[in-house]
Parts: C-alpha cells; structure tokens; sequence
C-alpha cells in the first residue's frame, strides 16, 4: 500500500468504500424482497391447511377414493398424521420436505405458527380427530426470484463500480492538480527558481487554498531569507576588500617612509612626523572597525544616564565655530521653532558626542568652506529630537540609500565621511544611534543641502 501512489491509494479506499455501501443495501434490497414472498407462501399455506383440518378425514379420505395421489403438484405437501406424526394420507411432487418429528404433542407446541425447512415453509394444525394435518409450500420460487433479482444487483453494481472507477480516476487526478504543481514548483525552486510560486487554482477557503496561501508565504520568506543572505555576503566580501584597503595604506605608508628612512633619504623628524599621523589614521581605522563589531555583536556596553540634547546641539556649535569660523551656524529649535527646547533621553553621553562629532565633521568636510548650518533641538511626537542642517550641495537618490552603508563612497566628495576618509563615519552614527533605541535620518536632493535627524525616545 505505501508504494502506491495517492491517486491509486485514494481510488482505492473510495472505491471500497462504494463496494461496502452497495452489498449492504443489495442485502437489504433482497431482505426485504424475500420477506414478502414467504408471507405469501405463508398465507397460501395457512388458508389449506385450514380448509383440511376443519374437514373430517373420512370426507377426504372417500373424496380422494381412500387415498390421496403421491404425484400431486411439485410445490406443495399435504398429509395426515396420526398421533404418533405417521403420515396416513399424503398429496406430494416428486420432492419432499425433509420434517422435524410431528407428534400431536409437537403440533400443539408449535401453536398454529409456520416454520421453515430447508426449501419449505411448514404448517400443523391439530384435527378433531386427535391427529394433524401437515400443509407445506416449496419457495423454489421466491428462491428463484431472489436469485434472479441479486444476479441483477451484481451485474448493475459491476457495470456501476466499472463506471465510477473510470469516472473516480480522472476526478482524483484533476483534484489532485494543485499536489503536482506544488511538487513542480518544488522541483523549480531545488533548481535555483526562487521566483517560483504555486497558482491559485482554488478559493482560498478550501484545504488546497490555504496551503497554497501559506506555501507561497513560505517562499517569499524563503526567497527573502536567501536574498538577504546574499547581500548580507556581498556586503562581508565588500567590506574585507574595503578593509584590507583602507588598512594596507597607511601601513604601506609606514613602511615606505621607514624604508626611505633605513636608506638615509629624509629628515629624521619629517619621517618620524609622518609615521605618527599614518599610525594615529591607522589607529582611528582600527578603532572604528572594532566599535562597528562590538555594536554588530551587542557586545558594546552603554553607560546610559539621564541627559538633554541640548547639550549635544551646544557642543556641536562651538565644534563647527571652531573647526570654520567663517560659517554661519545657529541653534533653533525643531523646523520653524526659533528656540532651541528641552529634548530629555536616556543615553550614553560619550557615545552620543561621539555620533554628533561624526555628524559636525561630516557636514565641514563635504561642504562648500562658509556655507551655512543650522542645528535644531526639541521634542516632536512624543520623540527627543536633534538636527543637523547644511546648504550643501546634497545628496542623490541612490546617494542617499547608501549613505550609512560601511566604505561607502559616491562620486561625490559629500559621501567622505568624517572617518578618516574610510567611509566609516555615518556608519557609526547609524549603529550607535540604533544601539540608544533611536532612529537616523536624512532628508536631501542634489543642490538642496541634507539634514540628518537623529531621534530618541523621550527618557
């Protein structure tokens, strides 16, 4: 049985099924035939038996000239019997009904009620002559018409359960479409189709519906997870090569100027200067490398304590101020508010003077020297808020997508970062900002300056 199909196996428990059902009601069909045919045997032989016990048997004995005729009709047995159930006078065909002993005691026992024997039904009715007589009628026909009429069953079930198989085949094999579609779609999907889906061939409240409904769920996650997985590698081979660059520079620096050292070409102290500031780039890319890997593994610790972006944003002014005096940087508050408001949050400090460092040197590096920055602070929908603000020359679409990425770099200068030129910067803000709970953002166009907006839960 396990080694046939569903199809087959469906067919065949249906089909059983149907083969139970039909001998059952065959049986009561001949059941109920048969009873009845035998009532009928039984009527005829009451109403005989009745006209012979209620005639003296000497009236029957002198009108059938002493005796009656032993070739007498095939379906019916008449008999006298004395006390002791000898026959004294009998009308019968060529066969007998084989009788159980009927003695006048045995008659009376059996109270006037007909009996069966094998091919007979049976009457004894005592006389009033002290004996009994004995009236049986065959059932050769009502056998024959039984007979006849489940020959008819057969035959009709036969041709029936033929047809319902046929029919039952191809029913089963179109029901179970959506099974070969799956398994199709399976097949698809093993050899690299991850776009497949299974159609909808049914409402989605029946059975094949629902699984339809969540095999196609499935796949999408399926197919999200693995496109996810993908980029999530594409990003890791990326971020080693930018890396492994960003790491061999300053190290090839560092080198050539020991080696130009070693050869005696340059100045003591110009060389070891320079050493110093590879060193120190080194450290800082290193540095941060270790900080996105503590925040990717959540294993960064956050001294958080109750503070106000205000601070922040003040300290962010005198940043600016000192890093271009020539621009023009103001402190307001969020969008047309003029002053700056109370923007509560629990936070780790250094960390977040961290994230508004990166943000000031960002906007002096990728600006235009004297183009103006403003820096918000306050409160919106029920969210602490701090903004950054420049008119630089802003940000593309596809710019904008990739900004927080890690050794991202338009064709721009405005994607250099303040990270050391890494490309690491905006990244740090983005995953020591979500580290707080927070959320960043940017909102730019080309010609139109960026604002980046960093938001906290209100502590």
């Amino acid at each position: 049985m396990k080694r046939l199909s569903l199809r087959t196996r469906v067919l065949l428990i249906a089909m059983t099924l149907l083969v139970a059902g039909m001998v059952a009601s065959s049986a009561v069909v001949l059941v109920a035939l048969r009873k009845p045919l035998v009532e009928r045997v039984d009527l005829q032989v009451s109403i005989a038996a009745g006209v012979l016990a209620a005639a003296p048997e000497p009236l029957i004995a002198n009108l059938a000239g002493g005796r009656l005729p032993e070739d007498g009709p095939a379906d019916l047995y008449l008999a006298y019997l004395g006390e002791d159930g000898r026959a004294t006078l009998s009308l019968h065909g060529p066969e007998v009904p084989v009788l159980p002993p009927l003695d006048r005691a045995a008659v009376l026992a059996r109270d006037r009620t007909p009996f069966e024997v094998p091919g007979w039904r049976v009457l004894a009715l005592p006389t009033r002559g002290g004996g009994s007589v004995v009236v049986a009628g065959a059932l050769s026909q009502v056998d024959d018409t039984v007979a006849r009429v489940r020959w008819v069953c057969v035959l009709v079930g036969t041709g029936l359960l033929l047809v319902l198989a046929t029919a039952g085949w191809f029913w089963v094999r179109a029901g179970l479409r959506p099974l070969r579609r799956i398994e199709e779609t399976a097949a698809a999907i093993a050899a690299g189709d991850l776009s497949r889906r299974v159609p909808f061939t049914a409402a989605e409240s029946t059975e094949v519906g629902r699984l339809t409904k969540s095999l196609n769920g499935m796949l999408a996650q399926i197919e999200a997870a693995v496109a996810a997985r993908t980029r999530s590698e594409e990003r890791l081979r990326s971020f080693v090569a930018d890396a492994s660059h960003e790491l061999r520079t300053p190290l090839a620096g560092i080198s050539g100027f020991a080696q130009l050292y070693r050869m005696g070409g340059s100045e003591i102290d110009a060389t070891m200067d320079r050493i110093e500031r590879e060193s120190t780039r080194l450290t800082g890319l290193v540095d941060d490398l270790l900080l996105l890997a503590q925040l990717d593994e959540g294993g960064l610790h956050l001294r958080k304590a109750p503070m106000d972006l205000r601070s922040l944003a003040v300290d962010a002014l005198h940043d600016l101020r000192a890093l271009d005096p020539s621009r023009e940087v103001t402190l307001t508050g969020l969008g047309p508010a003029p002053d700056p408001a109370p923007a509560p949050i629990l936070g780790d400090e250094d960390r977040l003077r961290q994230v508004v460092s990166n943000l000031v040197g960002n906007a002096v590096a990728h600006t235009p020297p004297g183009s103006a920055v403003r820096i918000g602070v306050g409160t919106a929908a029920g969210q602490s808020t701090v903004e950054l603000a420049d008119t630089g020359p802003g940000l593309s679409g596809d710019q904008v997508s990739r900004v927080f990425d890690r050794f991202y770099r338009a064709d721009t200068s405005r994607a250099r970062d303040h990270g050391g030129g890494a490309g690491l910067g905006l990244s740090i803000v983005w995953s020591l900002v979500t580290a707080h709970g927070g959320t960043v953002t940017v909102t730019t166009a080309p010609g139109e300056g960026a604002t980046f907006r960093i938001t906290f839960p209100i502590a």
